[in-house]
């Protein structure tokens, strides 16, 4: 039975955890073995084996070290050769990459072991963290430095991972020199916006594949909502962590219109405290039928980020048959097409309202059958995590040829 580990921040929590839980389900199916590893702030419950890297403290120091010397990514050496030790004895087949940053590990320590064990290698790419000398995302920022070398950023504070000085330059250099150390591996962007970064980037010597996010469909689907409903036309937003490049500013501006409900989910205590008292605001939830639900109620799901991959909040809202309505961010408009919603300029707010005025004319009925089957044709996890599964099959039928 082929062994196949999975690196990821979160353990079946969160869009990047949900998506490593499944594809292990689909493994599972095919005869592979899965065992997961991941840090310690945001689990679940796995039916998978797992290893944990750290604690919660030690993630909270690292995070620490990392604010104050830009050094993400560049502690917990010893805890990273605790896992090397445990991959040694399990002698896995493959190893698959998901978000390597996060404060759980040391990337030094398992690209030196991935590059002497010679082990296939696999990196789904979820964001743009592992070609930069600094952030997860650059876009909003028309930053282009990455292409060649990172040096004097100027937006260290500015989002994950934040840092006080800026040594984004050896930072840079660092990574190139470790994710390049690989004979084998192939890069899986998630959206092929990512896909064109990818290939003018230092890992552009690799095979790419891209492959996209999938959902639950028997999970995320049409549902009735329960308790009361409101009469008004509704608009949901719905993200993990809330903050202007998200569009808190655009769902304030939504609320002021008294025809509107506007519903926001994933929002933490201290932006509750601060939003208009119309905007209905609902904690982070882990549960997929609430979701569901919130999508179900919804006439129209918002979306207006200005940096993205390739959300999964889209995919979700299609597959409940909520029409989606964007910025053209990332690959954020990939998943949108006009008969499943409408994509606007980046930034552009009276096209943001038009958007969602068209869709409140037409109503959601006149998109709700072409959601559900795009997500059906496009985004069924089983076809797309069945996807991974063939090119793990690839990899190991051609390792030795």
């Amino acid at each position: 039975m082929p062994k196949i580990i999975q690196i990821n921040t979160a353990l079946n929590c969160g869009s990047h955890g949900r998506i490593v839980e499944q594809i292990s389900h689909v493994a599972a199916e095919r005869g592979f073995e899965t065992t997961i590893v991941h840090g310690a702030r945001y689990l679940n419950k796995s039916q998978f084996s797992d290893i944990q890297t750290t604690t919660k403290l030690q993630e909270k120091l690292n995070g620490v070290r990392s604010l104050l010397f830009d050094a993400h990514g560049l502690g917990l050496k010893n805890a990273t050769k605790s896992l090397i030790a445990k991959l040694e004895e399990i002698k896995p087949d493959i190893v698959h990459l998901h978000n390597i940053h996060g404060y759980y590990l040391n990337y030094q320590v398992l690209f030196d072991y991935l590059a002497k064990s010679g082990v296939p290698v696999v990196w789904t790419l979820h964001d743009c963290w592992s070609i930069t000398g600094h952030c997860a995302q650059f876009e909003n920022y028309n930053c282009d430095k990455w292409k060649t070398q990172c040096h004097d950023c100027q937006y260290l504070m500015d989002w994950y991972p934040k840092s006080i000085i800026d040594r984004s330059k050896r930072n840079y250099e660092l990574k190139k020199q470790c994710f390049t150390s690989v004979k084998n591996m192939t890069i899986v962007p998630v959206s092929h916006w990512l896909e064109d970064v990818v290939k003018q980037s230092f890992l552009s010597k690799y095979p790419i594949k891209v492959i996209n996010n999938g959902v639950d469909l028997t999970a995320f689907r049409p549902i009735e909502a329960s308790g009361e409903i409101s009469n008004k036309f509704t608009i949901l937003g719905v993200a993990s962590n809330w903050d202007d490049d998200k569009g808190v500013k655009e769902f304030v501006k939504l609320s002021k219109n008294a025809d509107y409900q506007v519903i926001m989910v994933g929002v933490k205590d201290d932006l509750k405290q601060k939003l208009p008292k119309n905007i209905t605001a609902i904690s982070r939830t882990n549960s997929q039928d609430e979701l569901a639900e919130y999508y179900s109620r919804a006439d129209v799901f918002v979306n207006p980020t200005y940096k993205d991959t390739f959300p999964t909040v889209n995919l979700e809202a299609l597959a409940c048959g909520t029409p989606v309505v964007t910025y053209k961010t990332g690959g954020s408009p990939e998943s949108v097409t006009e008969e499943t919603g409408i994509v606007v300029e980046k930034g552009s707010y009276d096209q943001l309202v038009e958007a969602v005025e068209t869709i409140h004319k037409n109503g959601k009925h006149c998109y709700s059958a072409a959601c559900r089957e795009r997500a059906e044709k496009f985004y069924n996890k089983d076809d797309r995590y069945k996807d991974y599964i063939d090119l793990y099959e690839n990899i190991l039928d051609n390792r030795d040829i």
